[in-house]
This record gives structure tokens, C-alpha cells and sequence, in this order.
């Protein structure tokens, strides 16, 4: 199974009018833009001024390395562990990786399915 570094501080998913005040340098800095809405997830402090609506307190972890398109079903046992806990997720993918946010609340709930299937967690120092 993999190791899972989990982040230092909290994060919020942000509904934004725009990216004009994104500090897109912050070391954490997830965007996403549809033809609906424009998203971002970031660390609490790094949220801008131009929010239109936001969900705090989320903690994230990142699965370590970088993982192959041809992996299957990464996310899909994350979840499924996750959700067999009663703990609900916020999936992130990027082209290295995948990363998965709870609600602080369910942190240490988390935490306890997680290693429970064998996943190493690994506390970011």
C-alpha cells in the first residue's frame, strides 16, 4: 500500500469570481475552471479576498511518489476505506499525484482507516 504524507495546516475549497488575486507561488495552490464555476483549494491563510463562497477546515494528504496512468484504483480503495470509516473526502489529482482532504473533524477517523488497510501515514515535520 502507499505512504501518505499528511500536510501541514488546514485548507479551504473556495468557489473564487477569479484568479486575479490567487497567490498561484503559494506552495499550495490547486485551481480548477468550468464553464460553471472557478474552484480553488488552498491553504486557509492563502485564501483571497475575491471568494464567492468557502468550506474550511480540511486537512489534506498526499499519497507519495509519483503514481503511473496505468495504476488502477488507487483512489478508488482510498475511498472505499475512507467511506466503510463514515469519513467523507475531497479528491485532488495532479499529473504526479493524487491527494485526498477530510474535514479536520474526521482527521483522526481517517487517520484510523487509513492504517487499518495498511497504509503507512507519514506526519509532515
Amino acid at each position: 500500500m502507499p505512504e501518505m504524507l499528511v500536510l501541514p495546516g488546514l485548507f479551504s475549497v473556495c468557489q473564487v469570481e477569479d484568479y486575479s488575486q490567487v497567490d498561484l507561488d503559494a506552495e499550495y495552490c490547486f485551481i480548477g475552471k468550468t464553464d460553471e464555476e472557478k474552484s480553488l483549494v488552498c491553504r486557509t491563510g492563502d485564501v483571497p479576498d475575491n471568494t464567492i463562497q468557502q468550506s474550511d477546515g480540511w486537512r489534506a494528504f498526499r499519497i507519495q511518489g509519483v503514481l503511473d496512468f496505468s495504476l488502477i484504483g488507487i483512489l478508488s480503495e482510498i475511498s472505499g476505506a475512507l467511506a466503510r470509516h463514515e469519513v467523507g473526502l475531497f479528491a485532488i489529482s495532479t499529473f504526479n499525484t493524487d491527494y485526498i482532504l477530510v474535514k479536520d473533524k474526521d482527521y483522526k477517523r481517517a487517520v484510523k482507516a487509513l492504517t487499518s488497510e495498511a497504509y503507512r501515514i507519514i506526519e509532515a515535520e
